[in-house]
């Protein structure tokens, strides 16, 4: 099924490398924040899948991207390290995104190409359609690819990027990771119609809905998306379907809104757990190699959380530093 799509056997190993790796640092950030040495951590688990397939089917040494918090696995792929996810984690001057300034999930880093977040969500689409509207003026040929939530569909910022995108048929793909909840409002509350995908008919480009627990739909849905951008006919909509396996943040808690049982059947069709047998079943993994690339993993999480819990904080002098002129 991954050689139809033009995915090698060395890719699809390397996606699932990329997927356990999200997956393990995201558990890591978790067990800090109750441990008390983080203060705040956002998840990515359950959504690795989307992430994945995306950056893979993105041009990664000239493609923009515009993520949203949850997309740990996505700049992760697109360069990022656990090294530097560890630094923002703990707030030190190290960190790449923002100096230790921000708060974890606030991805920015000019070395790839990954736009700076900010914290009212949804902005970035503007921003992504701001970045393709200078490429396609500057005639440079780069393709441009934000996400959000679901929640974040709702947003009049999205409506505007979406028309303007529209309207001048830039090179961006609007990816939106649909996890079932905005917070702790179910997607029936705050979808009507409860597609997203069909909203893209209201702006003149395609809108297609894809199993965001399958990273080679994504990766796919993806591709098509960017060889259409990139060939100068403008966007596309892509709704991956997904759900959130833990709270929203560590400041939330999700049993006050949704079961237990309806998490564990969640985890049941975890992208994570699919993948993995996918390339078990099709003879491209074993499971003496599953422990080995965790161990290796595990590994790499601990040195760097060792590295940033040491490194230094940022010098209070600093404080004002691109803030005021």
């Amino acid at each position: 099924m991954h050689r139809q799509r033009g995915l090698t056997d060395e890719q699809v190993v390397e996606m699932y490398r990329y997927m356990l790796l999200a997956r393990k640092l995201d558990e890591r950030l978790w067990l800090l924040n109750r441990a008390g040495k983080i203060p705040f951590t956002i998840s990515c688990q359950g959504q690795e899948g989307i992430q994945v397939g995306a950056a893979f089917a993105l041009d990664r040494e000239k493609d923009w991207i515009c993520p949203y918090y949850r997309d740990l696995a996505l700049v992760l792929a697109f360069g990022q390290t656990v090294r530097d996810n560890m630094l923002a984690a703990f707030a030190k001057a190290e960190d790449p995104n923002s100096g230790g300034r921000q708060m974890p999930g606030h991805y920015g880093d000019t070395r790839y190409r990954i736009l700076s977040g900010s914290s009212p969500v949804t902005t970035q689409v503007l921003h992504a359609v701001g970045i393709a509207y200078a490429g396609k003026l500057e005639q440079k040929d780069f393709v441009v690819l934000t996400s959000c939530g679901e929640g974040s569909s709702n947003q009049g910022d999205w409506h505007e990027a979406c028309n303007f995108a529209g309207v001048h048929q830039l090179p961006v793909v609007f990816m939106v990771e649909n996890n079932q909840y905005a917070i702790s409002v179910p997607l029936e509350k705050q979808v009507a119609g409860e597609n997203i995908a069909a909203r893209a008919n209201g702006y003149g480009f395609p809108g297609i809905q894809v199993d965001g627990n399958d990273p080679l739909a994504v990766y796919q849905a993806v591709k098509e998306a960017v060889d259409r951008a990139r060939s100068g006919n403008g966007p596309t909509l892509i709704e991956a379907i997904t759900y959130r396996l833990l709270p929203h943040s560590s400041d939330d808690d999700d049993r006050s809104y949704r079961s237990n049982e309806e998490v564990e059947m969640a985890k049941k069709k975890d992208g994570l757990l699919v993948f993995r047998n996918y390339l078990l079943e099709n003879k491209l993994w074993t499971e003496q190699q599953d422990q080995e690339l965790l161990a290796q993993i595990m590994e790499e999480i601990n040195e760097a959380t060792a590295y940033a819990e040491a490194a230094p904080h940022p010098n209070p002098t600093d404080l004002y530093k691109h803030v005021y002129v």
